[in-house]
């Protein structure tokens, strides 16, 4: 019996060993391939994760609005340069022609209107991440052609996908500066699932099925005391082996501050780990760039982590994501 003991010992200690041998590129393609969700809900699948949020979820969610308050979780829009924004939106709003509604210009309405141009993936603007924002060997979620098509467009898993019915569900922040007791978290800090465990635990808060898991790091706060850094170096975010925890759960979306991702990501040639582990195995779509400063001291007030969670993108047939306007209702 010692024996067989021993020997049960021994090849743990070979797994151990193994595991601990690989290189993070390694472990990044374990987990790819032990997390992915491919398939789970239908080889046509074009919801992912937000397959886990259920009818019964939102009536649930909809048992946290208690104070009936509202907050936006987006930032203005910036129209300025800055080591953050390297794309500022362009707004151009005009005054529509006196003969422009086909009247008597001396009794015509007056009115206004808008042109846009706007490129929001990156640091600074407040968006959503659709799943077709990331590919992997000509590949997106579930399998289908990480290309353009014809139409100038993605034929799957565009943010019109999203925005047939929205997000909607428990909204749960993790709030890292109230947690540790800081001001904010120093950039480039990985937050680990033991991380969140311990918060968990501390906040008698379990994270579940369907879940909108939205994570501050007081990054606008590290901007407001110390002034702009090179963001695409360092950022907090969470480790990419979060994507384990996010599976096991049945998280539906995250969100954060940042980028969800922490900078830097420690493979080689994968700066955003998390992002393409989420996006592209669980089917995971991700805010990016929100405001969460006000939420934070709310909640505080309240001693609460927990609200509705309402966000609805714009309905842009294969777009790789949207800006948005989410909104916290308490």
């Amino acid at each position: 019996m010692k024996k067989i003991l021993l020997s049960f010992v021994i090849s743990l200690m070979i797994v151990d060993i193994s595991i601990a041998n690989l290189t993070e590129r390694e472990k990044f393609d374990s987990l790819s391939k032990e997390i992915s969700n491919w398939g789970r809900w239908g080889e046509n699948d074009q919801l992912g994760t937000l397959n886990n949020i259920s009818d019964i979820s939102i009536i649930k969610a909809r048992k946290l609005v208690i104070e009936g308050k509202t907050i936006s979780l987006s930032r203005n829009m910036s129209k300025d340069s800055n080591p953050f924004n390297h794309a500022p939106i362009k707004h151009e709003p005009f005054i529509f022609p006196k003969d422009a509604f086909g009247a008597d210009p001396a009794l015509a309405q007056e009115g206004a209107g808008d042109i846009f141009e706007i490129e929001y993936h990156g640091y600074s603007h407040t968006h959503l991440d659709a799943v077709n924002h990331f590919g992997r060997d000509g590949k997106m979620y579930n399998g289908y052609p990480f290309e353009i098509n014809s139409n100038n467009e993605f034929e799957n898993l565009g943010v019109d996908e999203i925005g047939k019915s929205g997000i909607v569900g428990r909204g749960i922040l993790i709030d890292l500066p109230i947690f540790f007791g800081v001001d904010y978290v120093e950039a480039g800090t990985a937050i680990t699932i033991e991380d969140i465990k311990k918060w968990e635990e501390k906040n008698n808060i379990k994270i579940g099925k369907g879940d909108i898991l939205l994570l501050r790091t007081g990054r606008w706060e590290q901007l407001r005391q110390k002034g702009y850094w090179e963001i695409t170096k360092k950022i907090t975010g969470f480790h990419y082996s979060v994507a384990s925890f996010l599976k096991e759960r049945d998280v539906a979306v995250i969100g954060c501050d940042g980028v969800s991702d922490v900078y830097p990501s420690g493979i080689e040639s994968k700066k955003d780990a998390l992002h393409e582990l989420v996006l592209v195995d669980l089917g995971m779509p991700i805010f990016d760039n929100m405001d969460l400063d006000e939420l934070s001291t709310h909640l505080d007030e309240l001693g609460r982590k927990t609200f509705m969670f309402v966000a609805n993108p714009l309905k842009i047939k294969g777009a790789t994501g949207a800006p948005i306007n989410p909104v916290a209702i308490y």
